[in-house]
C-alpha cells in the first residue's frame, strides 16, 4: 500500500511502499479516505518529541471505511464509516493516562496511509452529518478541547470563555464547543482576520495579543474592569503572557492550558492566583469515555470542523509546511484514494 513513511529525522516524508497491515485478533481493518495533520507530526518529523523511533507512518488522525475484521470482532462493522480514536491505551484513572498510553503516528503506525488495522475498541462510527475529510478533522483535536473545557474547566451553560491563539484546530473546536453549550466566548489572536472568523463562528469578540495591553483591552471591551471577566480560559500558548490570563479571569477562574508554544511560563504573581481563588488544570487528550462523549456531542450539535486546506496524500510533505508556518485557520487534511 502506499503510505507517508518518516525515514530520517529533519528530512522530508515522500509517498512510498509498505506492507499493508492485517488485521489481528480484536482489530479491524480499515481502508482510510482522509487523514488529519496535527503540530505533533512536525513535532516528531523535527525531533522533538519523546521516544521517537523511525521508520513511521506519521498521522493521527483518520476516517474510513471498515474493510475486513480480526477474530472476535462484530462482522457487522465490515462497510461502516468509521473515525478512530488515536489515544490508545488510556487506562482505568480518568484523571491522568497509564505508562503505556501512546498516540498513533508515533511509536504505532498511523494514518498517513491508505489502509490502518487498529483495535475495534478505538472506532466509532462516522457522524452522518460529516464527510471523510471534516469527521477526519475531528479526533484529536477534538478531544483535546473537550477535555479542557468540559472535563478540567467544567464549563457551564452561561459561562464567560476566553479562548487564546484562535486559529488552531483544538482552538476552534474549544470556541465551537462552547457556544453550542450556551455560553459567551472571547477570543485572542495575532490576526485580525482570524478574530473577525472566529466571531462569525460565534464569539462575541477579541483582541489582538500582538498588542502589549491585550489583556487592558480585552477588560475594556467585556467591562471586567480590574476585577476580571472570564469564569475559563483555554490555554495553548503558555509563555510570558499566561501571567495575563491571572488579571482577566475572573474570582475563581479556572484555566486549562494543553501546550506551550509561546514558551515557558514566566512572570506569575502568586497572589493574584490565591487571592482569585483561581484554579489552574495542565491538561491532553483525553479518555475512551471522553472521546465517546465528545462525538456525541459533534453528532447532538451537528457541529462540523472548520478545515483550511485539503491536500493528496502524496502532497503530505507541502502539508507539513503549511502546518508548520501557523498560517492555517483550522485543519489541514489529507485525501486519500
Amino acid at each position: 500500500m502506499k503510505a507517508i513513511r518518516l525515514t530520517e529525522l529533519h528530512q522530508p516524508v515522500a509517498l512510498t511502499d509498505v506492507d499493508q497491515p492485517v488485521a489481528g485478533s480484536g482489530d479491524v481493518l480499515i481502508k482510510l479516505k482522509a487523514a488529519a495533520l496535527n503540530h505533533r507530526d512536525v513535532f516528531v518529523q523535527k525531533g522533538l518529541y519523546p521516544g521517537i523511533a523511525v521508520p513511521v507512518v506519521l498521522g493521527s488522525d483518520g476516517a474510513g471505511v471498515v474493510e475486513t475484521v480480526g477474530e472476535s470482532v462484530d462482522a457487522t462493522l465490515i462497510g461502516q464509516e468509521v473515525i478512530i480514536n488515536p489515544g490508545l491505551d488510556w487506562g482505568e484513572d480518568p484523571r491522568f493516562y497509564q505508562p503505556s498510553f501512546r498516540i498513533l503516528g508515533m511509536p504505532d503506525d498511523g494514518t498517513f496511509a491508505e489502509y490502518i488495522a487498529i483495535p475495534a475498541k478505538y472506532v466509532y462510527a462516522k457522524p452522518a452529518h460529516l464527510s471523510f475529510i471534516e469527521a477526519a478533522a475531528v479526533p484529536l483535536v477534538g478531544l483535546t478541547a473537550w477535555r479542557a473545557l468540559m472535563t478540567k474547566a467544567a464549563l457551564k451553560p452561561g459561562e464567560k470563555v476566553l479562548i487564546t491563539g484562535i486559529g488552531g484546530g483544538a482552538a476552534l473546536f474549544a470556541l465551537q464547543f462552547a457556544v453550542a453549550a450556551g455560553a459567551e466566548v472571547w477570543v485572542t489572536s495575532g490576526s485580525e482576520d482570524k478574530i473577525e472568523r472566529a466571531v462569525a463562528l460565534g464569539a462575541k469578540g477579541g483582541v489582538n495579543y500582538k498588542d502589549p495591553d491585550w489583556h487592558r483591552n480585552l477588560m475594556k471591551a467585556t467591562g471586567g474592569g480590574k476585577v476580571g471577566y472570564f469564569d475559563v480560559t483555554i490555554d495553548s500558548a503558555s509563555g510570558p503572557d499566561f501571567a495575563k490570563l491571572m488579571d482577566t479571569s475572573a474570582p475563581g477562574g479556572r484555566i486549562a492550558v494543553f501546550g506551550g508554544t509561546t514558551g515557558n511560563i514566566t512572570n506569575v504573581v502568586p497572589s493574584k492566583v490565591f487571592f482569585k481563588q483561581l484554579n489552574i488544570f495542565g491538561t491532553t487528550m483525553g479518555s475512551d469515555l471522553e472521546f465517546a462523549n465528545m462525538v456525541a456531542f459533534v453528532n447532538q450539535h451537528q457541529l462540523k470542523p472548520v478545515v483550511d486546506e485539503v491536500f493528496a496524500l502524496a502532497d503530505a510533505e507541502q502539508a507539513l509546511r503549511k502546518i508548520d508556518s501557523g498560517k492555517q485557520f483550522g485543519k489541514i487534511v489529507l485525501a486519500i484514494e
